[in-house]
């Protein structure tokens, strides 16, 4: 017992010897040593991310003239479509670099009408109307093709998903994982994305400064409504480098 308080005493008469400052700075050193050494760890699932591709779609949506072109006069038109033409060539650019599935989707509808929503129907007559099957406003804006290896997707509603085959090919090909962009955000965009996640897709990304609304306004009250319930929202420049 007189051996144990003796040895006590000796390490107390240590500590106090000690610089007060110096001995802080040690300790906080090796505080800080062991706080930052598990986050070298952080970086590992990215990996996992990055071997994805064959299970991700990339889905383009009405990126066509009627969309997208003011002189075309259309009634259709998306009046911040044409600036994120070249984000979109750049996205559909790196999907078929990393072997992700290109998937074009785009409306086509008869020149009656009769196939669109009812709310559209006046813009129908003498048979002509936007994106009509066959016509130059249904073709895709210059800058964008489809090639050989795309999928290319007709669609008659705002969402990609009502009344098609899509989550068939997707799901008999293996998809997990979206990535979407295009046009607009508050209607097939939003309404695509929502079905995605209804149907339980693991991963869903919106490029922002590759899709467009109306307004700057529309856009991003759309974007952080998609972001509330999962769905992730980088910039081409962030899902470029994340591989996300």
């Amino acid at each position: 017992m007189t051996a144990h308080l003796t040895l006590l005493a000796a390490l107390v008469f240590l500590l106090l010897s000690f610089d007060k400052r110096s001995l802080f700075q040690y300790l906080k050193k090796k505080i800080l040593i062991i706080n930052l050494e598990p986050r070298r760890l952080d970086s590992a699932p990215m990996a996992t991310v990055c071997c994805n591709w064959n299970e991700t779609a990339l889905l383009v949506i009405d990126m066509q003239n009627d969309f997208v072109l003011p002189e075309m006069g259309s009634p259709m038109l998306v009046v911040g479509a044409k600036a994120v033409v070249p984000a979109v060539a750049k996205v559909v650019s790196l999907a078929r670099e990393r072997g992700i599935f290109v998937i074009w989707v785009v409306r086509e509808h008869d020149p009656s009408g009769k196939d669109v929503e009812l709310f559209r129907r006046h813009h129908y007559s003498n048979g002509k109307g936007p994106t009509m099957k066959g016509a130059k406003g249904a073709e895709l804006v210059d800058g964008l093709k489809i090639r050989d290896g795309d999928y290319k997707l007709v669609k008659t509603r705002f969402s990609a998903f009502f009344n098609t085959h899509l989550d068939a090919v997707l799901k008999g090909s293996g998809i997990k994982r979206l990535v979407i962009v295009g046009v607009q955000t508050p209607n097939c965009i939003r309404q695509t994305v929502f079905d995605a996640v209804a149907l339980d897709y693991e991963h869903i990304t919106v490029i922002v400064d590759a899709t467009a609304a109306a307004t700057p306004e529309i856009h991003s009250s759309n974007i952080r409504d998609m972001k509330n319930v999962g769905v992730a929202t980088p910039t081409l420049q962030e899902w470029t480098c994340s591989g996300a």
